[in-house]
């Protein structure tokens, strides 16, 4: 069942036919505005107790447990008994919120980019969900209601300047001209209005529009800011540019206009192309695909040039960090990894170091989770050469090639650690957020593999925080899932309550994280691995949802499987898993070959969590699996 969640106005919730579902009372509706309030994360009981009462009675606990239990049989009327709840979740000390809000969609709508057409468009319909002051009546709320109304201001004002862009001035003028009445303070207003006026030919008014705005920005002791002033000169002078656009149109049109001209030879245009691909990669989804798939085109179109030094650069410049150890396109990273290659050696000894370095870095990162004694010993190369040069960029992305090379064997955990501290030392101090973000995510991983729950919950906060700051939408794909590990690591927390976590985990990456290097499986693989652990059977599930797990996942599931026959898992963090689910196969049949096999491969991680050092999942103490 779809539920909307509307707080842009009065509490309401709407079903998936979008008919108003019937909330219990003014409590219960608190409750579930601040849900939307915690943006999907868990809120504990004591503070909701704490928003919805000055001094919360002494059963104010029971009170809200009971709210949340009538809240659910009013937005998931047709669960069956005792089943988990879908939309209000109980998860660790409280609830979370797993429904849409109509708040999140008008803050995603706010950020949108891209033509005009499509701005307007989109802000139109963000501004049109508003029913009246966001979470109305809700004393608690003062303070999100106060951004959320300086939130819709600027929206209000993106979508003017959209249709000013579109040369529909005279629709803007009224809206603008009530906005500048109501907020007298806001420049930006102002401007709009005062070019609007001038664009539908009432000059005078628009000079009128600009002595009115530094008269009340006078009466707040303040100066009219240099877009007003720049604006004044221009109306004064009457500048031919402003029939067609604002300054920021300007400029950003003049520059396309000189890049064309400038650029027309084919190398420059591909290296601007590969400092585009880097800012999509970090975007994750779409935006990471896009990247992928076009450097491979990069690259090719700088081999048939035949220039090497430019392929260098193309290959090279490509810095992204990685933190997976398997390729999401196998077959793209060995082309990557062939060019890079065959540059090498046509560049030879005389190659310049910070560029050598770069496209070994780039074959250790792409022949990542395949054990290639080339890759390793590039990956070797690549961190020496980095730390005789001036440069941080080039020593983290060959940190990040030597870590995607220590996965050749179980209990390496240690070794990432030291380079993901290192990574974050050099990132810090650099200011290269990005890389900030891979080396304390290989600290997460490191803090997970040895149970140190301390550092790594800290470190999981420190992530999230890293990742609102730098627009890092991925980096919460991995934090997510180390919370549903720790779930499952936690003695006190129900088997149900495990699974609904991977579950919650298993949904953030499928929705477009454009990661299938990880996600392929994944969820099957976690499900499969918590309920070996606990002495479960396995859900009935079609065996293809294993991916590239099947063939360890079998050795569990099929009593005649030929164990001899499973190959050794990939280098890659989970390989220690797989190799405690061979394990487990082997005891419950007795294949005492099987079982030394798997015994052999675990024992130098002995004093380690069995797959835990890829923050995702474990089958518990290396000690206890090898027994």
């Amino acid at each position: 069942m779809s539920v909307v969640v509307g707080v842009l106005g009065p509490v309401e919730a709407w079903d998936a036919s979008g008919s108003v579902i019937a909330l219990p009372g003014p409590r219960h509706r608190e409750v579930l505005a601040r849900l939307v309030a915690a943006g999907g994360r868990v809120v504990p009981v004591e503070v909701l107790a704490a928003d919805l009462w000055e001094a919360p009675p002494p059963g104010a606990v029971g009170a809200i447990r009971t709210f949340v239990a009538a809240l659910r049989r009013a937005v998931e009327p047709g669960r069956a008994p005792r089943s988990p709840a879908g939309v209000i979740v109980t998860s660790g000390p409280g609830y979370a919120l797993r429904a849409e809000a109509d708040v999140w969609r008008f803050e995603e709508a706010a950020r949108v980019a891209g033509p005009p057409a499509v701005v307007s468009a989109r802000l139109d319909e963000a501004l049109a969900s508003w029913r009246g002051p966001a979470y109305a009546g809700l004393a608690w709320a003062e303070g999100e209601r106060a951004r959320l109304a300086e939130v819709r201001l600027r929206v209000v004002e993106r979508r003017a300047q959209a249709l000013l862009d579109l040369g529909r001035a005279g629709e803007v003028v009224p809206d603008l001209e009530a906005l500048a009445r109501a907020h007298p303070w806001r420049e930006e207003v102002w401007r709009l209005l005062a070019l609007a006026l001038y664009r539908v030919g009432r000059q005078a008014d628009a000079l009128a529009v600009l002595r009115a705005a530094r008269a009340e920005l006078a009466g707040l002791g303040l100066d009219p800011g240099p877009g007003l002033r720049e604006l004044e000169g221009a109306i004064l002078r009457q500048d031919a540019g402003l029939a067609f656009g604002d300054a920021a149109a300007r400029v950003w049109a003049g520059a396309a206009a000189a890049h064309d001209r400038v650029t027309l030879a084919a190398g420059p245009r591909l290296e601007a192309a590969v400092g585009l691909m880097r800012g999509l990669a970090v975007t994750g989804g779409e935006g990471l695909v896009a990247a992928r798939e076009h450097r491979a085109a990069a690259v090719e179109a700088a081999e048939e040039l035949g220039d090497a030094d430019l392929v260098a650069r193309v290959i090279g410049g490509y810095d992204v960090p990685a933190v997976w150890p398997r390729a999401d396109d196998p077959v793209q990273a060995a082309r990557v990894v062939g060019a890079a290659e065959r540059t090498l050696a046509r560049l030879g000894a005389g190659a310049a170091p910070g560029m050598r370095a770069r496209l070994l870095a780039t074959v250790a990162v792409e022949s990542r989770g395949g054990g290639s004694v080339r890759a390793g010993a590039a990956a070797a190369e690549a961190v020496e050469l980095a730390r005789g040069l001036a440069d941080p960029v080039v020593l983290v992305f060959a940190l990040n090639g030597a870590y995607m090379q220590a996965f050749g064997r179980a209990g390496l955990s240690g070794r990432r650690a030291r380079i993901g501290a290192e990574i974050v030392a050099v990132s810090v101090r650099h200011g290269l957020a990005s890389y900030e973000i891979l080396g304390r995510l290989i600290g997460l991983q490191s803090a997970c593999a040895v149970g140190d729950w301390d550092r790594a919950d800290g470190l999981a906060v420190h992530l999230d925080e890293l990742a609102v700051r730098h627009d890092r939408p991925l980096t919460s794909v991995f934090t997510a899932w180390y919370r549903a590990l720790r779930r499952a690591e936690d003695p006190a927390v129900p088997f149900a309550a495990k699974e609904a976590a991977y579950r919650e985990a298993a949904g953030l990456l499928e929705e477009g994280a454009g990661m299938p290097g990880l996600s392929e499986g994944l969820s099957a693989l976690a499900s499969l691995c918590l309920r070996v652990r606990h002495g479960r059977a396995a859900e009935p599930v079609d065996p293809g949802v294993y991916g590239r797990f099947a063939p360890w996942a079998d050795a569990v599931l099929r009593p005649d499987a030929d164990l001899g026959a499973v190959p050794d898992p990939p280098c890659d963090p989970l390989a220690e898993a797989l190799w405690a689910l061979l394990a487990a196969a082997a005891r419950a049949r007795g294949d005492a070959e099987a079982l030394e096999r798997a015994r052999v491969a675990l024992r130098p991680a002995v004093g380690e969590l069995t797959g835990a050092s890829s923050g995702l999942v474990s089958m518990g103490w290396v000690r206890d699996v090898i027994v």
